[in-house]
């Protein structure tokens, strides 16, 4: 058939249905329209471009003509691309969890024409398989039950909506204070792996909130054994085949329990996350390994996700070539024939490349034996990994989705400006900087934040995550540069966030503005999911704005947002890492302001201060920003002095900032 509605859309995930035989709808009225007119109901597809079960569900069953004629026939289907959309895919996906089912990608949902859910599931075989219904079968017995049987459909409706709506309500709960923080780190530990790293058990993925937590509390606690639970993880991680040993990057998790065998899409958000860890851990630790994996990373974005424009794309796919990880596997002939004999023998040693290959088509590349390898040894790899990623660019590559998204953008940004302030990479802070514009430049309408852009195509209004998440990056590029104009953003960013997504009852943010699309409820969780969830990153950056600005309404808008969530992180920590570390922020951020002639000096030396820790600003003309540490600044020296506040506790000037980091480590312990 010629291509469906889709070849009209600018998503790649939505691109690669454009030619099913499936008669695709985008998500919108027209596609709801049509249910209600027909009286069908509505099979909603909901994946993602790097999704490699996704790709497989495809394959078997929507290009096949038998089983598209079916859906046709019965069913109203609907595609939807969950990074575009992850209002309707949040909404859904807990809709088969509330139906007693794990979630997961492909999410297959059935709803009445009015987009009320009924019953779903995740892949579907097209076959009967492993205990898996067959697609075919589901589609016949779903929409017989449909048709046959309103009454029990109504019913599962108005259940599953009631659940969701109690499910969406976070329950507030009394304040978390810093013992309570102590006792939730105290208890971590035994549910990592001893000897890999990560929680225990398999899949594995980074948990980076909660890596970000047990550093927090073990560098406040001075507790080095919380401390190496994260510092194992990274080397495991960084050692593991979930690390792209030639191009740098992490995929997103491994399917074992020692980070071998990864799912190999690369996304930006992962990564983002990530290379804070590691610039925190090469901080502590002063293992070249971990700077090493974050400057790789850097070149692997600067590589291969830039747009133009000089943003990021969202994610690299886990399949080329109609198989997942072919584009990263390696046979030994492979390796021999681009290397030699010599060097391949030399180069598989460390890499666990062997003739019968060590997964299911091939070697992933790992180190997760190697051992301690000598300088010398490293040297000698250096070129050998080079010629191996120059014969691998000749390959067919993973699809790239090239949508932009404000929230994943945003965390990289901050990310790159954070770390790169903290180790003093300055083309770090100046690829942060050119993002954050390109961002602005084309993802804010009329004073609105898109949260996605791909095409001509932008998707507006933009979420809670999108505003909070380049909130954060304008602080952190205000902290790195000292630039004005990123901190006026966040600000802005902070109040459409205020004006359009407050939740009335509970204080926190719903992900959907109020003049968004109409959904079936709005949603409002407080749950990490892949990326950190949106309440905590935008009460973290309150604290912080309000620290940089004076003004304590923005403080006490974190403490109300971090109320309406304190019960739902109390009763379950493990789903909360980044409710967890907002707090910590909240009772322990260390503001730090330079003051003076020297100031710059003194501001370059407060960078170096973790920046989990701290919020570094500048006052020009001895005029401070607003903060409790007002009083102090009369009191500085001409040449300059940076002063340190805590709560309502303020250091001596510090005129040296070799003292800096010292100043704070007194003020936060």
């Amino acid at each position: 058939m010629s291509e469906n509605r889709l070849s009209r859309e600018t998503s790649p995930y939505l691109l690669q249905h454009k030619d099913n035989p499936v008669h695709w709808w985008p998500w919108g009225e027209e596609a709801f329209a049509e249910a209600q007119a027909t009286g069908k109901p509505i099979l909603l597809s909901v994946g993602y471009a790097a999704c490699h079960w996704c790709h497989v569900m495809a394959h078997e069953s929507f290009e096949n003509a038998d089983v598209a004629g079916l859906m046709n026939a019965l069913f109203v289907n609907i595609k939807v691309d969950r990074e575009e959309r992850p209002d309707v895919d949040q909404i859904y996906m807990s809709a088969l969890q509330q139906l007693g089912q794990s979630g997961g990608w492909p999410l297959t949902m059935f709803l009445d024409p009015e987009g009320k859910p009924f019953w779903g599931g995740t892949y579907f075989p097209p076959a009967a398989s492993y205990g898996r219904p067959g697609f075919t079968d589901v589609l016949q017995q779903v929409s017989t039950v449909f048709t046959q049987n309103k009454d029990k459909v109504e019913k599962n409706t108005a259940t599953i909506l009631a659940r969701l709506k109690k499910a969406a309500a976070p329950v507030a709960g009394a304040a978390i204070g810093r013992k309570d923080l102590d006792d939730a780190a105290a208890r971590l530990p035994a549910m990592f792996d001893p000897v890999h790293g990560g929680l225990k058990g398999a899949p594995k993925f980074p948990q980076s909130g909660l890596l970000e937590f047990l550093w927090r509390v073990g560098t406040r606690r001075k507790d080095d054994a919380l401390k190496a639970i994260v510092a194992l993880t990274l080397n495991r991680m960084c050692e593991g085949g979930i690390y792209d040993h030639l191009g740098g990057g992490f995929a997103r998790y491994s399917v074992d329990e020692i980070w071998f065998a990864p799912h190999f899409e690369k996304m930006l958000y992962d990564n983002a996350l990530l290379m804070e860890l590691l610039a925190l851990a090469y901080s502590d630790t002063g293992d070249a390994l971990f700077l090493t994996r974050a400057r790789e990373t850097v070149g692997w974005l600067k590589r291969e996700m830039l747009t133009p424009e000089g943003a990021f794309a969202a994610s690299l796919d886990a399949d080329s070539e109609g198989h997942e990880g072919r584009f990263y596997v390696w046979s030994e002939a492979e390796i021999t024939a681009v290397l030699g004999a010599e060097d391949a023998a030399f180069f598989n040693r460390f890499y666990d490349v062997t003739r019968a290959g060590n997964w299911e088509v091939g070697n992933i590349l790992n180190r997760t034996e190697a051992g301690v390898v000598s300088a010398e040894d490293e040297t000698h790899l250096v070129p050998l990994r080079e010629k191996l990623l120059l014969a691998r660019e000749k390959r067919v590559r993973p699809g790239r989705d090239d949508k932009v998204l404000a929230d994943w953008n945003g965390l990289m940004i901050a990310a790159l400006a954070r770390a790169g302030g903290f180790l003093g990479e300055v083309e770090w802070v100046a690829l942060a900087q050119r993002a954050f514009d390109a961002v602005v430049t084309h993802m804010v309408v009329e004073g609105r934040l898109a949260h996605s852009w791909c095409g001509a195509k932008i998707v507006l209004p933009g979420l809670a995550s999108d505003l909070a998440a380049m909130a954060r990056a304008g602080i952190a590029l205000h902290e790195a540069t000292g630039a004005v104009e990123p901190l006026a953003h966040a600000a802005h960013f902070l109040e459409v966030l205020e004006t359009h997504h407050r939740d009335p009852d509970t204080g926190a943010y719903f992900l959907t503005a109020d003049d968004g699309d109409s959904l079936i409820l709005r949603p409002l969780a407080t749950q990490d999911e892949a990326v950190p969830n949106s309440n905590a990153v935008a009460a973290d950056a309150l604290i912080r704005l309000a620290a940089l600005t004076g003004n304590d309404a923005l403080r006490a808008r974190a403490d109300r947002v971090l109320a309406g969530v304190a019960g739902a992180t109390a009763k379950n920590v493990l789903a909360h890492g980044a409710t967890l570390n907002a707090i910590d922020t909240r009772l322990g951020l260390a503001e730090i302001v330079a003051v003076g002639a020297n100031r710059e000096a003194l501001a370059t030396a407060a960078l170096k201060v973790p920046f989990p820790l701290r919020v570094v600003a500048r006052a020009s003309g001895g005029v401070a920003p607003g903060s409790v540490m007002a009083a102090r600044i009369a009191s500085a020296p001409t040449e300059g002095a940076a002063f340190v506040c805590v709560g309502e506790r303020c250091s001596l000037p510090v005129s040296d900032p070799a003292q800096i980091a010292a100043a704070v480590g007194e003020m936060i312990s």
